[in-house]
């Protein structure tokens, strides 16, 4: 030790903690949850999980086909992008297999396939003709020689008769926004647009505030392949459409100087969805007590079929429509009864 330094300091021992030995109060866990309450945690886990998942890129042909059909086609893009799902189904199926070294027996085996998920005889109809047409692209791209898909029979389709709202569960529904304290004007245009004009959800979502000619009474609509038609609108409508414009729109599109060019606008002022199109439409019917199967379609049955039981030309109906073929809106003279009786006892012999 060194003599300079001196003693050091004795060290005082370290005083030991003192433990309370009184119970601690245990944290209560919550119990593990059982029955449907698991089996709803497992599904939202699952549905949380599918969305995190990347979803595989489509094949380099199924890309190349969209845009020959959106570019050369000029196919609409609902349409398109129906094509584009069917064709994501076949190359399922198809797997490894080179779609040009495929047969008339293997494509055969396709629409079994397709058969086998218990598709509607629709659905299995256009998979069928998205493939066609889907064979007939690759021919033009020297791909394949020849389109075995060709040699497919076409799925025979049954006319099914559409689903038609009367008139006092219209009435109901069109009174339903008025009740509701969000959006009341833009949803009660929304609906009497529908009525009014028989448009497809897409076609309203698409229509922009220079379509609508409220001083002419009609509205320009687009429907597939961008068609142009002229559609009136009934003194209802002009009114709803003005109320709309006039109390709400402007705060729906907020103080920006650029404000979106579509005449329904969601909350954040941006285009609606034809998707929340659908949403609406279904919250009114069953607030009106109507059928659950109630869609904006069930609106476009319901305005052509008031149209012919009040006596229009189905050639003015078909335009009205948009129809391409006069076959496609002669369906609705078969929906309404009362016109049908009328013709039989005036020109029915026996009647």
């Amino acid at each position: 030790m060194d003599p300079r330094r001196g003693k050091k300091p004795a060290l005082k021992p370290t005083p030991k903690p003192t433990v309370n030995t009184a119970a601690k109060p245990v944290a209560k866990t919550a119990p593990a949850p059982v029955g449907d309450e698991r089996a709803a945690i497992v599904r939202r886990g699952a549905s949380v999980r599918t969305k995190l998942v990347a979803r595989k890129p489509d094949h380099p042909y199924v890309s190349a086909f969209s845009e020959y059909l959106r570019a050369e086609c000029h196919l609409a893009d609902n349409t398109v992008q129906a094509y584009r799902r069917d064709m994501r189904k076949f190359y399922e199926w198809a797997g490894d297999r080179k779609a040009q070294k495929l047969t008339v027996h293997d494509l055969a085996d396709y629409a079994a396939w397709l058969h086998a998920k218990r598709l509607s005889s629709a659905s299995l109809a256009r998979h069928l003709i998205s493939l066609k047409v889907f064979y007939r692209y690759l021919q033009l791209e020297a791909i394949t020689l020849d389109n075995p898909a060709e040699l497919l029979g076409a799925q025979k389709l049954w006319q099914r008769i559409p689903q038609v709202l009367s008139l006092e569960t219209i009435e109901k529904m069109l009174l339903q926004p008025l009740a509701n304290k969000y959006c009341k004007a833009r949803d009660k245009m929304l609906l009497e647009l529908l009525y009014a004009t028989g448009c497809r959800a897409s076609e309203i979502s698409n229509l922009k505030v220079r379509d609508v000619h409220l001083d002419e009474g009609h509205c320009v609509c687009r429907g597939k392949g961008d068609k142009e038609r002229i559609v009136p609108l009934g003194g209802r409508a002009i009114e709803a459409v003005r109320v709309y414009l006039r109390d709400e729109r402007p705060t729906l599109a907020g103080p920006g100087e650029d404000p979106s060019p579509y005449l329904l606008l969601s909350r954040r002022g941006k285009q609606m969805r034809r998707e929340r199109v659908w949403e609406l439409v279904k919250s009114y019917a069953l607030e009106a007590g109507a059928h659950p199967d109630v869609s904006p379609h069930t609106l476009r049955h319901s305005f052509a079929t008031h149209l012919l039981a009040g006596g229009a030309d189905l050639r003015l109906v078909q335009e009205m429509l948009g129809h391409a073929s006069i076959q496609t809106t002669q369906i609705y003279t078969h929906v309404d009864q009362s016109r049908l009786k009328a013709v039989h006892r005036k020109f029915h012999p026996r009647a």
